[in-house]
């Protein structure tokens, strides 16, 4: 059984008419480099959203561009990670040079794919960083690898909560841009819209998304609970 095989029986993918459709070319222009096959046949399957109801993997038709592979995050978080390297005691495990931003945890751990041999991402690696932390993991396997055996429980991942396979492990669709989901509709903590008031001319904030982008650009937001409002009003004031 292939490793795709294996995330999509524990993590039944949209049908096919929900995923949308990746100009990969375009894609890869844009990024600046091959990307792995793994990768965007993952994509090509199951489209933005949530693997287990915690980890995001960024896609490139990702409905905000803080969840985008193409979007401004992954040039920020591999700019902080050489800032690290050079002064912080969190360092990397690897060369930020080598590492590139794929995806990030509902608790602010980022996912990179260890760019090394360049010329090869067939051969490159999964390494997570702990937000805020020392903790570092390296799984020598692709991405959908890594995906499978952290939510088989096959990887005993520390940085992640004990409870990740207490709810099962679906894999949540991220709404459409369009769409206003209600702050009861999210399913699972924490990665709904935190809704306006009816006297709150401004549209409903998805809290991954502010959470996501607030610790790429410096900022402490707690894991779970109200996004301090400072935070998402500059949340705002970089996307209007």
């Amino acid at each position: 059984m292939t490793p795709l095989e294996h995330l999509t029986r524990l993590c039944p993918p949209p049908s096919a008419s929900a995923v949308p459709v990746v100009d990969w070319t375009g894609v890869e222009e844009a990024v600046g480099f091959e990307l792995p096959g793994d990768y965007k046949e993952l994509a090509s399957r199951y489209g933005p959203g949530a693997f287990g109801g915690f980890i995001r993997i960024y896609h490139p038709a990702a409905p905000t561009p803080w969840v985008d592979l193409t979007g401004p995050v992954p040039a920020t978080v591999r700019a902080q990670l050489q800032r690290d390297q050079r002064s912080s005691a969190y360092r990397p495990p690897h060369d930020a040079q080598q590492l590139f931003p794929v995806g990030v945890t509902d608790n602010g751990d980022q996912l990179f794919w260890v760019t090394d041999p360049e010329d090869r991402p067939e051969a490159w690696r999964v390494a997570v960083n702990e937000a805020r932390g020392p903790r570092r993991h390296t799984h020598d396997g692709n991405l959908t690898d890594f995906l499978a055996g952290a939510l088989s429980g096959r990887l005993a991942i520390a940085l992640f909560p004990g409870g990740l396979l207490d709810g099962g492990t679906p894999f949540v669709p991220s709404p459409s841009p369009d769409s206003s989901p209600s702050p009861d509709s999210s399913p699972f903590p924490d990665s709904g819209a935190q809704a306006a008031s009816l006297h709150d001319p401004e549209p409903p904030v998805h809290t991954s998304d502010v959470r996501t982008w607030a610790r790429a650009n410096g900022y402490e937001v707690p894991d779970r609970g109200r996004v301090p409002a400072d935070i998402i009003t500059k949340w705002r004031q970089a996307n209007e």
